[in-house]
């Protein structure tokens, strides 16, 4: 496959005076080079030389994953679970170096009983490319913290155990996360094509919504992202944007009707205990997620998110607002919706049911609405 790139060579002080369509601004920080040769004419050994070729995007990592060390989100989705043996045998497609988080979620199908029992079992889900801190390495598990998940918990993130597998060590994709603008996945799943120096057990991962890769080249239709277990590939540009607010590339702030566009086409997503991805989600991490995809983060549970935003009547309801409920209507939230007008709210209810939209007042039977909190 022929492509002319735009490829992000080396560090300069130097401004260069180039356009590449709308998504890759004039780096000052990156000189760019149009190139019109074959990116996959070389071959997967092929290290010599050049920024965009395998030597650049090698893994550097000293072999082992050790307490303190920084890692990252090698598979779709990583579920972090509460113990080591928390997983059941029902639960073997999500463990392993190749998890199919949709065969798990057939298995969870079997009955309602089946995917409520993950509730405890399970703490939260990371995926492709997050970063995670390890706290504790134990055979063939790790305890981790996951950076961007926002808990009380722990100050690194959001703490459990996840297959040492499903993990990589790489400083090198630490480097281009930093140096790079960064290639944000708006799309419910991206998918990783064309790659280049990185080879998979089974089948490549999808990059779900909220991943965030270095971002290393683009064409016309696709941009080229580095990956966390090394190695390359391109992902359609239709399904990312670029974060690089040093050149003017961010957010705008999003409007309570941006949020309820991507909360919707959510809808009938599979509930989840403790997932944050389309396969499933929970409450929270249906909320958490909505509102990543528009840069704003919240933390990762009901109770936390409860703890911020701006208190609202719930006379005063505005889309996009937050909807907590609580026992006796009162204290720690163990449920968030987000409001979205008409007297309505979305959200992933429990594990009989989907995501959802319902009346929240007809909803709310045993009068447990605990207050609303805006975050716009």
């Amino acid at each position: 496959m022929h492509r002319a790139v735009v490829v992000l060579r080396c560090k300069t002080e130097k401004s260069m005076n180039v356009k590449a369509k709308a998504l890759l601004p004039a780096l000052g920080v990156c000189a760019l080079a149009l190139t019109a040769t074959p990116v996959h004419a070389q071959a997967a050994s092929d290290l010599s030389s050049g920024a965009d070729d395998g030597g650049a995007l090698r893994v550097e990592s000293d072999g082992s994953l050790d307490e303190g060390d920084t890692a990252f989100v090698a598979v779709t989705a990583a579920t972090v679970w509460s113990e080591k043996d928390s997983p059941r045998e029902v639960d073997e497609p999500a463990l392993g170096d190749s998890p199919d988080l949709r065969a798990w979620d057939r298995a969870l199908d079997r009955s309602t009983e089946t995917r409520r029992g993950l509730t405890g079992l399970v703490e939260t889900q990371a995926g492709y490319g997050s970063e995670v801190r390890v706290l504790d390495v134990d055979g063939r598990w790790a305890k981790v913290a996951v950076v961007d998940q926002e808990t009380p918990k722990n100050e690194d993130g959001y703490p459990g155990w996840v297959p040492t597998a499903q993990l990589v060590e790489n400083d090198r994709f630490a480097e281009l996360r930093d140096e790079q603008p960064t290639a944000v996945v708006t799309a419910k799943f991206a998918e990783l094509s064309d790659i280049d120096y990185a080879e998979f057990d089974g089948e490549a991962p999808e990059a779900p919504i909220n991943a965030e890769l270095p971002l290393i080249a683009q064409d016309e239709d696709d941009v080229r992202v580095a990956l966390p277990g090394g190695g390359a590939a391109w992902l359609p540009v239709g399904s990312v944007r670029v974060d690089d607010p040093e050149h003017g590339f961010e957010l705008d702030e999003p409007t309570g009707g941006d949020l309820v566009e991507t909360a919707r086409q959510f809808e009938g997503v599979d509930y989840l205990w403790g997932g944050v991805s389309p396969i499933g989600f929970d409450c929270s991490g249906f909320t958490y997620t909505v509102f990543r995809a528009h840069g704003i983060e919240l933390p990762r549970d009901a109770g936390d998110q409860q703890n911020t935003g701006t208190t609202v009547s719930s006379s005063k309801l505005r889309a996009g607002d937050l909807l907590f409920f609580a026992r006796g209507g009162s204290g720690r939230a163990h449920h968030v919706g987000m409001y979205i007008g008409d007297g309505k709210m979305i959200h992933a209810p429990n594990a009989s049911k989907d995501v959802e939209i319902v009346n929240w007042r007809s909803w709310d039977t045993g009068g447990q609405f605990a207050g609303a909190k805006r975050y716009l």
